[in-house]
């Protein structure tokens, strides 16, 4: 069988709370998280040195990866509805451990100074308009749908 990074995290909450806690030793002046249960996603907000950052994480995504590395059969002692529920479940957990993880990584980087904040975070900067700088870029600039 084969596994998918994350797949048996448990951390969820936790996880979030210790991004809050990176981000503050950071320099982080602000730190949000939110749910869009529509999209599918989780993100996290911050301020650091006036300039704002948000990061949008989708479940929906991971959920899909899972269920491809772990597909139902009718053989499981499950109904099919009961196991996507379990898979989407999980994928709401990991994505906050990948998401902690990943930002601890790209906070080091900047701290050792191997990459500096924007070489790491200018796709996720808040333009003036609200949308980060990814989203403008890729509907405007390359004209490519939005993920």
């Amino acid at each position: 069988m084969k596994t998918l990074p994350y797949e048996n995290a448990t951390s969820g909450d936790k996880a979030l709370s210790e991004i809050q806690f990176l981000l503050s030793k950071f320099g982080c002046t602000a730190f949000g998280t939110m749910v869009d249960t529509l999209k599918g996603t989780t993100m996290v907000q911050f301020r650091w040195r006036e300039q704002n950052v948000s990061i949008e994480t989708s479940w929906k995504g991971y959920y899909a990866a899972w269920l491809k590395a772990h597909p139902y059969t009718h053989r499981m002692r499950v109904v099919e509805s009961d196991y996507k529920s379990r898979a989407m479940a999980q994928a709401k957990i990991s994505v906050c451990s990948v998401l902690r993880d990943w930002i601890k990584g790209q906070i080091t980087a900047v701290e050792c100074g191997l990459i500096p904040f924007e070489g790491v975070f200018l796709s996720h900067v808040l333009l003036p308009d609200g949308r980060r700088l990814i989203d403008r870029v890729t509907s405007e600039i390359l004209s490519l749908p939005s993920s």
